[in-house]
């Protein structure tokens, strides 16, 4: 606070300018390019961005970061200023100081993102006000909808945002309790348990091997057609397999079915053994291509 009282201190000794001198130093910078002018044109509205920040100060940040934002956009609506447009700088300026310190607001207020539409902003800033002006008018049976009304915004945006604002971010390094424990040791773990993990790869193992046993009992034209036709990740069509082989398509067709009872036979104990799932079994039916 001592250094905000300094800081007021150093910048009222910059005088307020009469509307005949911030006409002629912002047509200097603008036409000319000036830039004491432009530094001219925004330490004589240094106090006003302060005035600005100060009406921020209930969302928990040091004023003096408020300020400094609010001074960023003072800057910025120096440079796209027009002294032609018939109003005052400040006027046109409040604009820019306030988007600027309320970016910084959303941005340090969480690290989820805030406000990122238009209605969600006007929400953010005006709902602990909306909440007070409703809570004068009288009890309510839904508030969040009076609000909603009032602020003009969909009832689902109300509820989301006083969620949002309620629950503030959390280290999860931040112990619990008196155990010592963080939160980040009590969050649920994505790998599956390491019994889940060990059974997998045991069915995993008992199914790669039983799957070659089962194709080593086929002859090398049915092998091929299964290759080709069930564990490509693009099959063949019988076709394709016909004129490999340089026999019709409905040959293929009638090799890639014993091929088919073949394997469902021979891994058909691998199907009663199995421990999770629905027991595998292979398809007799063939696709017509």
């Amino acid at each position: 606070m001592v250094q905000m009282e300094q800081y007021l201190k150093e910048i009222s000794r910059y005088p307020l300018l009469s509307i005949e001198e911030e006409l002629r130093l912002a047509r200097a910078f603008r036409g000319d390019g000036d830039t004491r002018a432009a530094h001219e044109l925004v330490t004589a509205n240094l106090r006003f961005v302060v005035k600005v920040a100060w009406g921020y100060r209930s969302y928990g940040l040091r004023v003096s970061d408020l300020v400094q934002e609010g001074n960023i956009g003072l800057m910025k609506a120096v440079q796209k200023f027009d002294p032609d447009m018939g109003i005052r700088l400040i006027s046109y300026a409040v604009w820019w100081i306030r988007a600027y310190i309320q970016n910084y607001i959303l941005r340090s207020w969480s690290l989820v993102k805030l406000g990122t539409t238009q209605a969600q902003r006007k929400l953010f800033f005006s709902l602990a006000r909306a909440r007070r002006e409703v809570e004068r008018a009288g009890a309510a049976a839904d508030p969040a909808l009076r609000i909603a009304q009032k602020l003009r915004v969909q009832l689902e945006d109300v509820r989301d945002m006083e969620q949002r604002l309620e629950g503030r971010d959390l280290s999860l390094d931040a112990p619990v309790g008196e155990s010592g424990a963080s939160h980040l040791e009590l969050l649920p773990g994505r790998l599956p348990a390491q019994d889940d993990a060990l059974s997998s790869a045991e069915e995993s193992h008992m199914v790669a091997g039983s799957v070659g046993v089962a194709l080593s009992l086929l002859d090398e034209r049915e092998r091929f057609i299964v290759e080709r036709r069930l564990m490509a990740d693009h099959p063949a069509t019988l076709k394709d397999l016909g004129e490999h082989f340089g026999f019709s398509r409905e040959r293929a067709r009638q090799l890639e079915i014993r091929a088919r009872q073949k394997l469902r036979h021979a891994l058909r104990p691998l199907s009663a053994g199995l421990r999770h799932g629905e027991p595998v079994a292979v398809d007799d039916s063939v696709s017509a291509d």
